[in-house]
């Protein structure tokens, strides 16, 4: 079990655990088409959403290479889940982190999936001691690529043609941020826990940059691999 605190709460969002009865909000975007695009893989039946969420919504550990946190994004105030971000261990040793956000199209051009990947990746580096913080998409995924810069991660790697999707081979971007860079780069401290209570799990209240007043409508990234 990990020790992550949850639910986080931004200017605009909430992030929290993912629950049994999130399953028509997760099967709304995780089924279309243009979300599974850039993910290189079909559209998620209902049936599939179903058994993905069983498993988002028991205790996910944090102690394996491999091992994933599946967290759910709502507007403050709301139970819709409008998208998704991942956070999966990719080296236990290295404390190598990899960071993956799905956002519902209805939701798009906003700013939601910056602020949401903004807050995760605080928690990443404050509470999971995170060294080195890495996000992979599709070269055409201009969208997450803007949300990746936006956060201060630099463009580390092509992989040019590195996988096929289809008929169509796609070139992979890695995008990465070091915690010594992330802590110089924010110009707030990263995270302010909030005051616990009797009734509930304790919540940790991210301070985040000024929502972006444009923001072109992000198309999903390649999320971490995991079931």
């Amino acid at each position: 079990m990990t020790a992550l605190s949850l639910p986080i709460t931004t200017e605009r969002l909430t992030l929290r655990r993912f629950r049994l009865d999130d399953l028509d909000d997760l099967y709304a975007y995780q089924s279309l088409p243009e979300v599974a695009r850039y993910l290189y893989r079909p559209p998620l039946t209902r049936e599939q959403c179903a058994e993905s969420l069983t498993r988002r919504a028991a205790d996910q550990a944090w102690t394996e290479d491999g091992d994933d946190l599946v967290i759910a994004v709502c507007r403050t105030g709301e139970a819709t889940v409008i998208g998704e971000v991942v956070l999966k261990l990719a080296s236990t040793r290295a404390r190598q982190t990899e960071i993956g956000w799905i956002f519902n199209p209805a939701y798009g051009g906003r700013g939601y999936a910056t602020e949401a990947a903004l807050a995760t990746a605080s928690v990443a580096f404050a509470e999971l001691s995170t060294h080195r913080l890495f996000a992979r998409l599709d070269a055409l995924n201009t969208g997450s690529a803007n949300v990746c810069e936006r956060l201060g991660m630099r463009c580390e790697a092509r992989l040019v043609e590195s996988h096929l999707d289809g008929d169509r081979w796609g070139t992979e971007c890695v995008y990465a941020t070091l915690a010594h860079e992330w802590k110089s780069n924010q110009p707030w401290p990263a995270a302010v826990a909030g005051p616990s209570t009797t009734t509930g799990p304790s919540t940790l209240r991210v301070r985040t940059r000024p929502a972006e007043r444009t923001v072109s409508r992000q198309p999903a990234p390649r999320r971490p691999r995991h079931g």
